[in-house]
This record gives structure tokens, sequence and C-alpha cells, in this order.
């Protein structure tokens, strides 16, 4: 069994948004969403530091869908159109997807997008991966870890473009891969852990 998942150094984040716009490129993800987000944690605004001048301290949170092991998205979903795939990732058949915005709303990470009108592109037209299917007005989205690359043995795109090296992708399942190792040896956490989620992405510091 394969179980894909990732782990990411906030030390090594710096919050460039580069995994962000490579994600957006990738997957043809529409003008004013966002798949991947970068957060600053602890800041009312983006790049905030915390702590008083001059003890400052500045730390980025990457944020995305967690792909789940146990995902409040999937029992909420009334049609099935969200599911669990073989390699672990949490996905979307947009076929089967109603807009009902279940998903969105038993979602502890805030990891989807919905789109309310025909999607627009700057430039206006639809860019990214041939392969990855293009959503509808009226789908819920998210990201899939770029499953149109993983299923050709390649990395998501955030992982191959981040210029720090902070993102580490493999297969969970085998205790010998490099993201397993990291995740032992540097007590990597999961976010919100009380929820029962069991998140597949991991971080460190």
């Amino acid at each position: 069994m394969t179980r894909y998942g990732m782990a990411i150094n906030q030390t090594r984040c710096i919050g460039c948004q580069t995994c962000a716009f490579a994600c957006k490129m990738q997957n043809g993800v529409a003008k004013d969403m966002r798949w991947n987000r970068v957060l600053t944690e602890g800041g009312g605004v983006a790049d905030d530091a915390q702590g008083q001048y001059p003890n400052l301290t500045r730390t980025y949170l990457p944020l995305a869908c967690q792909h789940c092991e146990n995902p409040a998205c999937l029992k909420a979903c009334p049609t099935g159109a969200t599911y669990k795939d073989e390699m672990g990732r949490v996905e979307i058949d947009y076929d089967k997807c109603i807009g009902c915005r279940m998903c969105m709303a038993a979602c502890p990470y805030n990891a989807r997008s919905f789109n309310w009108a025909e999607p627009a592109f700057v430039p206006d037209f639809v860019y990214g991966d041939g392969q990855v299917e293009r959503r509808e007005r009226g789908v819920a989205e998210k990201c899939t870890l770029c499953k149109e690359r993983t299923d050709r043995g390649e990395e998501p795109r955030c992982v191959q473009c981040c210029p720090l090296d902070a993102r580490i992708f493999g297969d969970l399942d085998d205790p010998n891969s490099e993201v397993s190792k990291v995740i032992v040896e540097r007590k990597a956490r999961v976010l919100l852990e009380e929820q029962g989620t069991r998140p597949q992405v991991y971080y460190f510091e």
C-alpha cells in the first residue's frame, strides 16, 4: 500500500508564496482563488511579526488540504463526490459535486474554494497541466496533491518549486522514505490534532 503525505519545515519557509503560485499555475486555479495559502502565524496581517521590538519573530504556515486519514469532508458529502483514493489522497469527483458546500463547512482547515461564478483567468485562458480536470461554476475544489503529477511518479509542483526545500513528499507507509524518517526524527506535528481527522500533512521546525 502507498499513502502519500507531506512534511513541511516551518523554519525553512520564508513566506515567498512560490508554492501557492506554482500550485495555481499547475492546476489552472482561477483568478481570486487559491488551493495553497501561506499564512503568517500570530499576526493580524500578512508578514506581520510576533513579540515586541527588538525581540521579534515571524513564522509562516503553508496551508492546503491536509489529505486526512479520517476526513471530515468525506463524511459530510451527501453525494460521494469527496472520496479517498488508493494512494491516500482526498479527491473530488466534480461530476458528483452538487455545490452544497457541506464539505467546506465540515473541514476544520478551511482548505476548499468554491466556484461562485464561471472561472475567470488572467491572462484570459486556462493555463496549467493539460491533464488536470477543469472545474466549472458551482463546484468545490481544493489541493489534489497534484494527482496528475504524482500518478506519473513526480513530486507535487509545490514541492518541486520550493526554493528552500521546505517541503518533503513521499509514502507515509514506507518507514524508509524521507518523509517518514523526518516525521519521526523531527517529532513533526499535525494541525488541530484534537479534531481526530489524522492529517497526512505534518509540520516541523
